[in-house]
């Protein structure tokens, strides 16, 4: 039986390169005690990953990109392959790659009241995004 609230590996490497990231952040969202229904990386240009849970019984969803770091909303409709719609969503903040129990500890503090906000272009050094991603969350 698969974890659907686990990210599945991805066919493209450039996804599958923020997989334990997404999956860090999963587990910590677990050790909350948030009730987790799924999630998933895709698509690009930005690359965004989407983690589905239930909060005070309404389907809301976190959704990281590349550009704005996390967000949190109300899950409208989503799923692999087209971006995730949120509703009433706030961003988290000042980094794009927040430690995973910081986003876990944002969800219940409701500490998603940011504007949207870029932080940085997905275009601009993506080389060096990477090789930070690949040294804090290797496989």
């Amino acid at each position: 039986m698969s974890d659907e609230s686990m990210p599945a590996r991805h066919e493209d490497p450039a996804l599958d390169l923020l997989r334990p990231y997404v999956t860090a952040t999963v587990q910590a969202l677990r050790a909350q005690g948030v009730e987790l229904e799924r999630s998933w990386l895709d698509p690009s240009d930005p690359r965004d990953a989407t983690i589905v849970c239930r909060v005070e019984g309404e389907y809301r969803a976190l959704v990281w990109d590349e550009e704005t770091g996390w967000r949190f909303g109300r899950f409208v409709s989503g799923r692999q392959g087209e971006r995730t719609r949120l509703d009433g969503e706030g961003y988290l903040g000042e980094d794009v790659l927040p430690a995973p129990e910081a986003v876990a500890l944002s969800v219940g503090a409701g500490a998603f009241t940011r504007p949207y906000r870029k932080l940085r272009d997905h275009r601009d050094a993506p080389e060096a995004f990477d090789a930070k991603v690949r040294a804090a969350y290797s496989n």
